[in-house]
This record gives structure tokens, C-alpha cells and sequence, in this order.
């Protein structure tokens, strides 16, 4: 390795663990990231009246960025990893908070396992950016669509078509 080859890798070595360190100390809030959620779970708590097949998916899969109970893993700690995490973390307790739940009535809960399988279904929801490569685990296979699924449509109701009322139309008499 030639000299000038050398004294440039040796730079770019320095530059990488100066930017580093910066990053440890630079105020996110400046970019958007919401730091105020890094290594913080709210007290709220729900218990989900779900079969243990389905809480053991929704747990493995959904569980730390859809409730209040986040494991929060070293790499949350160091920037710009924690700042990622914190970021998704509440966009998806914003987007649906299942330590929440006491606060929604039945249809509102069924509305959401709704559009949790809406998610599910699109593939949308785990991300594959959280599934790999840190969760390999929160991979949903068949099977475990196929519960989610019957959980989340078990109360699915369909909407009653209403007769349409003609203009115009006379009032029945009283």
C-alpha cells in the first residue's frame, strides 16, 4: 500500500470516528426525531383479550412499536440508530396504539383489527425494514397470517345495504 494510499485511509478512519461522536451529541430535535420516546414506555397497559396463538404473533411482530411496552436494545442508545428507532417507534404508536385500547369501545377496537389485517394483507405491516436484520423473527409466514387473520375478521360486520329513498318521495302518513 503506497503512502498517500495509506495517509487517506488513515483520514477517512479519523473523519468516521469524529462524525461519530458528533452524531452521539447532536441535537435531533433539530431534523424531527422525536428523542423524548428513546428508552421511554408510557405507563398505560391493555390487556388484548386474544387467543395465546395471536398474542404470541401480534408480540413477536408488533408488539414494540404498536404498545407502550418497547424493548428498547442497546443500538436504541447510539445515534443515529436510536434516533431511527425513536422515530418509528412513535409513528407507530400514533398510528395505532394497542396500550390504548381501554380508551376505544368494541367497534372501535374491531375497526382497528380491521385495518391491522388491511396492513397485514398488503404486507405492509411489519415492515421489512425491522423485520431484517435485526428481527428475523417478526417474519410472518403463512400460518401466521392465517391466524391473524381469523382473529382480526371474527367480528368483521357487513355493512347493511339501506334502501335508497327516491326524491321527492311522499312522507308515509301519520
Amino acid at each position: 500500500m503506497s503512502p498517500r494510499l495509506k495517509k487517506l485511509l488513515m483520514l477517512a478512519v479519523v473523519a468516521g470516528v469524529v462524525g461519530f461522536v458528533v452524531l452521539q451529541i447532536f441535537p435531533a430535535k433539530v431534523i424531527g426525531v422525536h428523542t423524548e420516546d428513546i428508552n421511554t414506555n408510557p405507563p398505560e397497559r391493555f390487556a388484548i383479550d386474544a387467543p395465546p396463538e395471536v398474542l404470541a404473533v401480534v408480540k413477536r411482530a408488533c408488539w414494540d412499536c404498536h404498545t407502550n411496552e418497547t424493548k428498547w436494545p442497546l443500538y436504541a442508545r447510539i445515534a443515529p440508530s436510536s434516533w431511527l428507532m425513536a422515530r418509528d417507534v412513535h409513528n407507530g404508536r400514533n398510528h395505532l396504539n394497542l396500550s390504548k385500547w381501554a380508551d376505544s369501545d368494541d367497534e372501535e377496537r374491531q375497526s382497528d383489527r380491521e385495518n391491522m389485517w388491511d396492513q397485514v394483507e398488503s404486507g405492509a405491516m411489519p415492515p421489512w425494514f425491522y423485520i431484517l436484520p435485526m428481527h428475523p423473527d417478526a417474519k410472518l409466514s403463512s400460518a401466521d397470517k392465517a391466524t391473524l387473520k381469523a382473529y382480526f375478521l371474527k367480528n368483521k360486520k357487513e355493512k347493511e345495504k339501506e334502501p335508497v329513498k327516491a326524491e321527492g318521495a311522499a312522507a308515509p302518513a301519520k
